[in-house]
């Protein structure tokens, strides 16, 4: 008779291993860490925050101190033109008052010429005024905004002698602004020996000079060649 085998029986279950020390002991810090942790965070960020405030900060004084100084060059600029404009301003009135500075006023021109003769007693003239053109200047001339320009006077006179004609240039001198490109003197034939008769002819070409604004002119040449 065989014999029956013996019972499985079970192994009793191994003990955990113990933790370590310093785990067991951690729940009693747990909070401080966590606490010592939010106040690290809490640090950086207040470290971050401070430093983009500072940057922020020196951004902004550098860029009200880049205002103040243009503002400050703007207004010595203003002052400086507030100078010049105050010293050059009789000048420029004067100018405009003799016809340089403007519009050319042709009938200024020949009443100018008509007094002349009339104070003068000069022998009666005849001119030709040609339109006006623009003047090219040898040299560049610093003008700004405005452009030099001329109208051309073709001029014919009697004399009585030589010295009237420079007595009538020089007049004409006194109370506007012109450029004598050429003048040709001529005897001409008549008695010597009658009072105020003409013994001379003058034939000269005369530059009446203008300073108008350069954009007003070109304004104005466009509308007349469209």
């Amino acid at each position: 008779m065989n014999a029956s085998p013996a019972p499985f029986s079970k192994k009793p279950p191994r003990a955990a291993p113990p933790l370590p020390y310093w785990m067991r002991e951690f729940a009693l810090i747990r909070l401080a860490v966590v606490t010592a942790a939010g106040a690290l965070s809490i640090g950086v960020a207040a470290v971050f925050a401070s430093t983009w405030y500072v940057n922020h900060a020196q951004d902004e004084r550098a860029q009200a101190q880049q205002t103040r100084d243009a503002a400050r060059q703007r207004f010595a600029q203003v002052e400086s033109e507030k100078r010049e404009i105050r010293s050059y301003q009789p000048q420029f009135v004067l100018l405009r008052k003799r016809g340089l500075i403007g519009d050319e006023n042709r009938l200024d021109w020949v009443e100018q010429i008509r007094q002349i003769q009339e104070q003068r007693k000069l022998p009666p003239l005849s001119y030709e005024i040609e339109p006006q053109q623009a003047v090219k200047l040898d040299a560049p001339v610093p003008l700004g905004d405005y452009a030099l320009r001329g109208s051309r006077m073709s001029l014919r006179m009697e004399l009585l002698h030589e010295g009237d004609l420079f007595n009538f240039l020089e007049d004409l001198r006194q109370r506007n602004y012109y450029a004598v490109q050429e003048c040709t003197l001529k005897r001409i034939g008549g008695p010597s020996n009658v009072p105020n008769t003409p013994t001379m002819g003058a034939d000269c070409k005369l530059n009446w000079l203008t300073l108008a604004p350069a954009a007003a002119h070109n304004a104005a040449a466009r509308k007349k060649g469209s």
